[in-house]
């Protein structure tokens, strides 16, 4: 932890996708940060609970769920309001970045991508601000990937740059609530999945001669980001998106 946000201490957050990967770094960095954590996820998670709750002495909220079952997914978010109380912070992080050819894309396939790793967030998004805290944040995951146009993955970088619209318009409308809305675009971020599935020598040596700072990015990188923008700290920000990419693409 390279630092600390006294206003999430004892803070409600919601994250999707909470137990592996990149969530999982964040449930534990929010954890570390001494709040209130509920997640979702499909996979069994019991264990990696476990594992917070004898780290922190803070057990976080595991339930079971797919966010493509929008009921459920509303559902879930009620439900950690009721245990931790208003939110103040809604994490966006489950995705499926499946790699695919546009050729072969199929109206049912197009529409589980878009299912998701765009419907989901804003359903998200709707349920979390009825239960939000004065002055909360929503922060969503997006990628570098559709800024510099990536192929192989048509589905996932469409939705991406959906999640900046979506993010920016929610700013929009719910900044008079008091309710900040911002967007967080990674890049090659080396979770245990990608290692698995994707990433060679040959292709993450070459991603990183793309980046400016020629370290592979891990999950723990984007912690310190997303506490930021859940914070107070970041009070004044919103409509945006944070790029972590260690320098592949630029903004502004």
């Amino acid at each position: 932890m390279t630092a600390t946000f006294h206003d999430l201490t004892g803070a409600s957050v919601f994250i999707t996708g909470g137990g592996n990967g990149i969530g999982a770094a964040l449930t534990d960095g929010f954890l570390t940060q001494g709040a209130k954590v509920a997640f979702v996820g499909r996979s069994d998670a019991s264990a990696f609970v476990d594992q917070m709750a004898a780290k922190h002495a803070n057990r976080p909220l595991f339930i079971p769920c797919d966010i493509t079952d929008t009921d459920a997914l509303q559902d879930a978010i009620a439900k950690a309001a009721d245990a931790h109380g208003p939110l103040k912070a809604l994490v966006n992080n489950a995705a499926n970045d499946a790699r695919h050819e546009a050729a072969t894309i199929t109206p049912a396939y197009w529409d589980e991508m878009q299912a998701v790793n765009l419907k989901a967030y804003f359903f998200a998004c709707q349920k979390a601000a009825t239960v939000m805290a004065p002055q909360g944040a929503m922060i969503n995951f997006s990628s570098i990937s559709y800024l510099f146009g990536a192929a192989g993955m048509i589905g996932y970088t469409t939705a991406n740059a959906g999640i900046t619209g979506m993010t920016r318009s929610l700013a929009r409308e719910w900044g008079p609530r008091g309710i900040r809305v911002n967007a967080i675009a990674p890049g090659w971020v080396f979770t245990e999945k990608q290692e698995t599935m994707w990433a060679t020598p040959k292709t993450k040596a070459a991603f990183l001669e793309r980046q400016c700072l020629p370290e592979p990015i891990m999950p723990a990188d984007m912690v310190g980001p997303v506490l930021f923008l859940a914070s107070d700290a970041s009070r004044m920000m919103t409509g945006q998106v944070m790029v972590v990419d260690a320098g592949v693409v630029t903004t502004g």
